[in-house]
């Protein structure tokens, strides 16, 4: 998994790059995001250990049929172990950035208040 992860963290896609960007250097309420981190079986895009919280960047193969059965299982696996999952649609990052900083910080704070 550590092979797979330092491949995806060299091919990201940009998206990925953008949220990135965002999350680097502890600009999110000063929490530590690592990305392309594996958990178990699956690499997560971008993971914060102290908060458990996944952020997960989503293209448009995960609108496949099976792709949403794998990404609920990958889910609740992640789930089971603690760790909130928010999915970001790529869509969604070009058309309302705010809007996509805005549920961050919101998980964010959630997080912190548990």
């Amino acid at each position: 998994m550590r092979s797979r992860a330092k491949a995806l963290r060299r091919a990201m896609t940009l998206s990925e790059r953008r949220l990135w960007n965002w999350l680097r250097n502890r600009t999110f309420g000063g929490f530590k995001f690592r990305r392309q981190v594996p958990v178990g079986p699956y690499v997560v895009d971008f993971y914060c250990p102290a908060l458990k919280l996944a952020i997960e960047s989503d293209g448009r193969q995960h609108e496949a049929d099976w792709m949403a059965d794998y990404d609920g299982a990958r889910t609740a696996y992640l789930q089971r172990h603690g760790i909130e999952v928010i999915r970001v649609p790529n869509v969604l990052l070009a058309r309302d950035s705010w809007m996509v900083e805005d549920i961050i910080h919101a998980a964010i704070t959630r997080r912190r208040q548990r």
